[in-house]
């Protein structure tokens, strides 16, 4: 179902962002055609916007109007006789034919008008035709007179609203694209692309149906409020990326954006150095360590001897010979004190023996005493 024509109206309106001024049905064939095709025409400002029907939201061809050179009619006005004349342009030269002589003089009358900013003296127009020209050309001339804004920078072919690109972006044809989906699947099945016409886009995907594989082909048109899909029900989205991915919601994930794997390297090789820069040995990292002051003592007079180790007894002490009197004599009086003691030792031994020998023997006289204890008597 088609939607009413004054919805139509409107979304070309909010698309080409220009006044209407003349609509029609027309023929257009370019220097490269063999046969007319037929469109709708409409002249929006300076513009002329081609349809392929009145139901059409998106203009499928523009033709800027100024850049046009010049404006011929192939034949002189024949009221019953089909109208042709050719626009001239910088890059182009576009032929348009119309029905009737009436219809196209209307449709050279306008031309002229937005182009040359007056109203052509040689019209054969009725007089409130030629009012509608005024009107048209006052209100030209108040959107040309506006205050022009300042001239943007210049910016990459083919970006639109948004400067995000999907990833899926590539600059191909649709010959290109096609070729890309059907070769190599494993890397997706949705492309986007530049469109023939300027600023738009267009969207290829390929889609595995019970018949086979299937490539369908989209066009998405900027406008200023960003990009419109063009569906039975036109689809209206902000940015490139919602393009893709309505596609991918409205197919269930089952398709997916074509990007090509990029390889890595896992090997590293270590370059060698160049031959006029010596390449300095690794260092040792040298703790310091703390210096520490060699502890001073008093100077002693004189140097003291270990103590003697103690004889054995019955052990004699040979003195070396080398030794000098003096400690010879020192010999000898430790050999005559350790012999006194020795005796004096051998002596206490021998009178304790004897004194505990006398004790048991007086022991051994008395009895039993009544308690059933034994009775020591010691003398003291």
């Amino acid at each position: 179902m088609s939607a009413h024509p004054r919805t139509v109206q409107q979304r070309r309106q909010n698309i080409t962002a220009l006044p209407l001024y003349y609509s029609g049905q027309l023929l257009k064939k370019s220097a490269k055609e063999k046969d007319f095709k037929k469109y709708f025409g409409e002249l929006r400002g300076s513009s002329l916007f081609l349809y392929e029907d009145d139901t059409q939201e998106t203009y499928t061809e523009k033709l800027d109007l100024d850049q046009l050179k010049s404006l011929d009619l192939q034949s002189p006005y024949q009221q019953r006789a089909p109208t042709i004349f050719t626009l001239t342009l910088h890059k182009e030269q576009v032929q348009l034919k119309m029905e009737n002589a009436d219809t196209g003089e209307v449709w050279r009358g306008y031309i002229l008008t937005v182009v040359n900013m007056e109203i052509p003296s040689k019209l054969q127009l009725l007089p409130g035709q030629m009012m509608t020209l005024e009107e048209v050309l006052s209100e030209e001339r108040k959107r040309k007179t506006q205050a022009p804004r300042p001239p943007l920078p210049p910016r990459p072919t083919f970006i639109g609203v948004t400067t995000e690109m999907p990833e899926c972006f590539y600059d191909v044809t649709r010959q290109e694209a096609e070729q890309m989906l059907t070769a190599e699947p494993e890397y997706g099945s949705i492309i986007l692309r530049p469109s023939t016409l300027p600023n738009n886009y267009a969207l290829t995907l390929r889609q595995h149906k019970q018949s086979g594989p299937v490539i369908k082909n989209f066009r998405v048109t900027t406008t200023k409020t960003g990009f419109v899909i063009e569906l039975d029900t036109p689809v209206t989205v902000s940015s490139l990326n919602d393009v893709v991915n309505f596609f991918i919601e409205k197919t269930e994930y089952r398709l997916y954006p074509y990007i090509r794997s990029q390889p890595y390297d896992t090997h590293f090789d270590v370059s060698p150095p160049p031959k006029c820069i010596a390449t300095p040995l690794p260092r040792t990292k040298t703790v310091p360590q703390a210096e520490v002051a060699p502890l001073k003592r008093p100077p002693t007079k004189e140097k003291l001897l270990p103590p003697p180790e103690e004889p054995e007894v019955n052990e004699y002490v040979v003195p070396d010979e080398d030794l000098s009197d003096d400690k010879e004599l020192k010999f000898v009086n430790l050999e005559s004190e350790l012999r006194q003691a020795i005796k004096a030792r051998r002596e206490n031994l021998y009178s304790a023996s004897k004194m505990d020998e006398d004790t048991c023997y007086e022991n051994e006289a008395p009895g039993i005493s009544q308690s059933g204890t034994v009775e020591w008597k010691v003398n003291v």
